[in-house]
C-alpha cells in the first residue's frame, strides 16, 4: 500500500445544500476533498446526488475563504477607544481592514455591544441568520441574543421562504412541518405539487415523484409557468400569478359541493366544518366556473375539478415551495392545503400527506431551536416577543436597532427592497458577520469572523422531513464553529453561565433538555448509530416518521379550518377588467426562482468551475412572442427598483406576458425590485410575482 492510499478516507456526512438533507461520502486525500457521492443504501439520497451535492465542494479550499478575522479601518476611526486597547495586536490586511486573532476580534466585539447595550438598552441589538449552519451553532445563536444580549430580536432566513408553512401548518394542525417522510411517495396513490420547481430545486425529492409519475400517470403540477416537472404531469394546470388561495379554494368547493369528503375522519378529527362548508360554498370566488372569465386560463374550469376529485378519492400528497409561500396570502394558502388534507383524511398515514420543500439545509433545525422572534426551542412561546427582519430593517431606519450579529445569511443580496436594505444598516453604529466568504453582508461589516463550513464540523442539521443528520467533518481546519465564536462573545460579555459549552455535544445536549418534545432522545451516540438513515423527530424512545397519526398538535388534539377568502387583484384582476393583455412593456409579472446549478446567493456555488460555468449569470426567460420585441438584453424596473442588464431567453413555457428571473448572482440586482409587500400574517415578502417594466438595452451594456 502506498503512503497516498494510507491517507485516503471515505467520510460520511451530510449535503451542505438544501433541505433535501441527503447522505453524502467525501473521498478525501491529504485532508483536501477529492470527490463526493452518495451511498447506495442512503436513505434520502437512495444513492444519487444532484449536481450541486456532487461537484459543489471546491469552496471548502478556495482561495478567498474567510481565514483570519478582517476589522474595517474605518470603524477602528470610529472608534478610538477599540484602537487604544486593541491596536497592538492588530495588522494591516489590506487598504480597507486589519486583521488579528479570533480570541483580539471577539473581544474587540464584545467590547462595542457592551458599550451600545449600556447607551442605548438591550433591545438596540438584534440577531439575524443561523440556518446554514448546524443546530448547535442556531441554538447559540439565539441564545446569545436572548439571553447574554437580552434582546428578544432574533430571526432567521425562514422569514424570506417557509415562515407562511410553520404559520398556517400550526393554526390548523398544530404543526409546522412535514407530515411524512420521502419514501411516502412510493406509497401514494396522487401527488400535487404546487408551487415549487422541483426537478430543480430539489431534485432527490423530484426522483422519487418522477419515478411514481411515469409508473402511475398519478401527478399534477401547478406553477404560473410550465415546469420540468409538468411535462410529466397528467394534469398541468398553469394558473395566473397570485391565484394560489384561489384555486385551492376552488379545490375545496369541488369537494364539499360533490361531497367527496370523508365524513368519519372529518366527525372524528376536525371541528367546525359546517362554518367551513357554508362560507365555502357562499364564496363568490370558490367556484371554478369563475375562471370561465378569466382570458386564457378558461380551461382551468375543467381542470380544477379534475384535480380536486381525484385528490379527494385517492390516497394522497400534496407538495408546495415558495411559490405557495412568498406571497400576499401565504400562509393562507398553506391553510387551504392543510383544509383539503383535513376534509378528504388524506394526513396521519402513510402515503397521505403535507410536504413543505424546505429550502435551507437547516431551516427546519434552525426554527426548531428557536431563531425566530415569537418562538423559544421547541416553539415555547417567549416572554417577550421580538420584531421580525422586515420590523428590524424599519427600526435600523428610525435609529432603534443600533447593532447587527448576522451569521450566514446575506441580507443585502436575498432580502427584499435591497435599496432600503442597504439604507438601514448604513444607519447601524456596529454590524458583525460570520461567514465563510466576502459575501454583500461581510463587506458592510465592521468585524468580519471567517467559521467552519459545513463540510469541517460536527453537528446535528434537521431536513425537510424532520429527519435529523449528525454530520462529521469530511476535513480539518483551524477556524473556529459559529457556536465557539458566540461562546467567547458571551464569556467576555460576562455571561459564563449561559456559555458553558466545550464540545458541540455539550450544546446539543443542553438542546435536548429544553427542547424535550422533539429531541429528548437523540443523543450523539443514537445520530451517529443511524447516520446513514437518520431519525426523524419527535424522538423519545422511537422516532415518528409519520406525524398526527392518533390526533393533531393543537390543544384539543383535532384540526382546525381557517378560511380566508381570495380577494381580487393584480393579474386576475386585470385580466377580468380587459387591461392585462395589450402590446407594451409595461406592466409584465415577474416570478424568481433556483436553477439546479447554483444555490441561494452562489456563496459556495460559484466556487467550482463545475458549476459556475453552466450558470455564470442570472437569465430572464420571456415569451417567445416577444422575442423581436425585447431583444437580447434588458433592464426590468418597478417601483422599488430596478435589476442591471439581464440576457434573455425565450421560451414557449412562459406565458403571455410574464417573466421568470433566477436571484444567484448579486451583481444583477433581482431583489432590488421586490418592495415590502409581504405575506400579512407573517412579513415573508412577495417574491413570486411583482409587476415591472421591461426596458431593451444594447448589447453593449453588460450585466454589472
Amino acid at each position: 500500500m502506498t503512503k497516498k492510499d494510507t491517507q485516503r478516507k471515505e467520510i460520511e456526512s451530510v449535503c451542505t445544500y438544501c433541505g433535501v438533507g441527503c447522505d453524502i461520502t467525501g473521498v478525501v486525500e491529504d485532508n483536501k476533498i477529492i470527490k463526493i457521492f452518495a451511498q447506495k443504501d442512503g436513505v434520502v439520497s437512495e444513492g444519487k446526488l444532484c449536481i450541486k451535492g456532487k461537484y459543489g465542494y471546491d469552496f471548502v479550499d478556495a482561495k478567498d475563504r474567510i481565514r483570519e478575522p478582517r476589522i474595517k479601518k474605518t470603524f477602528l476611526a470610529k472608534n478610538p477607544q477599540l484602537q487604544k486597547v486593541f491596536g497592538a495586536k492588530l495588522v494591516a490586511f489590506d487598504d480597507a481592514y486589519m486583521t488579528c486573532d479570533v480570541d483580539t476580534a471577539t473581544s474587540m466585539a464584545a467590547m462595542k455591544l457592551d458599550e451600545i447595550k449600556k447607551q442605548y438598552g438591550s433591545e438596540s441589538f438584534c440577531a439575524i441568520g443561523g440556518a446554514r449552519t448546524s443546530c448547535e451553532s442556531a441554538y447559540a445563536f439565539q441564545k446569545f441574543c436572548r439571553e447574554t444580549m437580552e434582546s428578544p430580536h432574533v430571526d432567521n432566513c425562514a422569514r424570506v421562504c417557509h415562515s407562511p408553512s410553520l404559520k398556517g401548518m400550526r393554526a390548523t394542525i398544530g404543526e409546522g412541518a412535514a407530515t411524512n417522510p420521502y419514501n411516502d411517495i412510493y406509497e401514494c396513490e396522487y401527488m400535487i405539487v404546487i408551487g415549487s420547481n422541483t426537478m430543480e430545486a430539489h431534485p432527490i425529492i423530484a426522483n422519487r415523484i418522477v419515478d411514481m409519475a411515469k409508473k402511475h400517470n398519478n401527478l399534477s403540477v401547478i406553477d404560473v409557468r410550465e415546469t420540468k416537472l409538468a411535462r410529466l404531469a397528467k394534469h398541468s394546470c398553469i394558473i395566473p400569478f397570485e391565484a394560489n388561495l384561489l384555486l385551492l379554494n376552488m379545490m375545496a368547493y369541488v369537494i364539499i359541493d360533490e361531497e367527496l369528503y370523508d365524513k368519519s375522519f372529518i366527525q372524528n378529527r376536525t371541528k367546525d366544518f359546517d362554518v367551513f362548508k357554508e362560507k365555502i360554498l357562499n364564496d363568490p370566488y370558490a367556484n371554478p366556473a369563475f375562471f370561465k372569465e378569466v382570458e386564457g386560463y378558461e380551461y382551468l374550469a375543467k381542470m380544477i375539478p379534475n384535480i380536486a376529485r381525484e385528490y379527494a378519492i385517492k390516497k394522497s400528497m400534496i407538495f408546495w415551495g415558495l411559490g405557495i409561500t412568498e406571497h400576499l396570502d401565504g400562509s393562507y394558502a398553506v391553510m387551504a392545503i392543510t383544509h383539503l388534507a383535513l376534509m378528504t383524511g388524506n394526513i396521519g398515514k402513510t402515503g397521505a400527506g403535507l410536504m413543505p420543500l424546505r429550502g435551507q439545509n437547516n431551516v427546519q433545525g434552525a426554527c426548531d431551536m428557536g431563531c425566530l422572534p415569537y418562538y423559544l426551542p421547541d416553539y415555547q412561546t417567549p416572554e417577550k416577543i421580538g420584531l421580525m427582519t422586515p420590523q428590524l430593517m424599519d427600526a435600523m431606519f428610525d435609529g432603534k436597532i443600533k447593532a447587527l450579529l448576522n451569521m450566514g445569511e446575506d441580507i443585502v443580496h436575498i432580502h427584499p427592497n435591497v435599496n432600503k436594505t442597504e439604507k438601514a444598516i448604513e444607519n447601524l453604529e456596529f454590524i458583525m458577520t460570520q461567514e465563510l466568504f466576502m459575501t454583500e453582508i461581510a463587506q458592510k461589516a465592521d468585524i468580519v469572523i471567517g467559521v467552519k463550513s459545513a463540510y469541517e464540523k460536527t453537528g446535528v442539521y434537521v431536513n425537510a422531513m424532520r429527519r435529523l443528520h449528525l454530520s462529521q467533518p469530511l476535513v480539518e481546519t483551524n477556524l473556529p464553529d459559529d457556536w465557539e465564536v458566540l461562546t467567547q462573545m458571551a464569556h467576555k460579555l460576562g455571561d459564563e453561565k449561559n456559555f458553558h459549552f466545550k464540545t458541540s455535544e455539550d450544546v446539543w445536549n443542553e438542546v435536548r433538555e429544553v427542547a424535550p418534545r422533539r429531541f429528548s432522545g437523540a443523543d450523539y451516540y443514537r445520530l451517529e448509530r443511524h447516520r446513514k438513515c437518520g431519525v426523524q423527530w419527535p424522538l423519545y424512545r422511537e422516532d415518528t416518521p409519520i406525524l398526527h397519526l392518533l390526533d393533531f398538535r393543537t390543544e384539543d388534539g383535532l384540526g382546525k379550518y381557517v378560511y380566508k377568502q381570495y380577494e381580487p387583484r393584480g393579474m386576475v384582476q386585470e385580466i377580468i377588467e380587459k387591461k392585462f393583455y395589450n402590446d407594451v412593456l409595461e406592466g409584465y409579472y415577474l416570478t424568481t426562482g433556483r436553477t439546479l446549478a447554483h444555490y441561494n446567493n452562489a456563496a459556495q456555488t460559484k466556487r467550482s468551475s463545475k458549476l459556475d460555468t453552466k450558470y455564470d449569470e442570472d437569465v430572464l426567460l420571456a415569451p417567445l412572442e416577444d422575442e423581436e420585441k425585447l431583444g437580447d438584453k434588458v433592464i426590468l424596473k418597478s417601483a422599488y427598483g430596478e435589476s442591471e442588464a439581464l440576457t434573455v431567453k425565450f421560451t414557449d413555457k412562459i406565458r403571455t406576458k410574464t417573466l421568470f428571473c433566477t436571484f444567484h448572482h448579486a451583481k444583477s440586482h433581482i431583489n432590488a425590485l421586490f418592495g415590502d409587500e409581504c405575506d400579512e400574517l407573517i412579513m415573508t415578502a412577495r417574491f413570486k410575482s411583482v409587476k415591472v417594466d421591461v426596458i431593451p438595452v444594447g448589447d453593449e451594456v453588460a450585466c454589472g
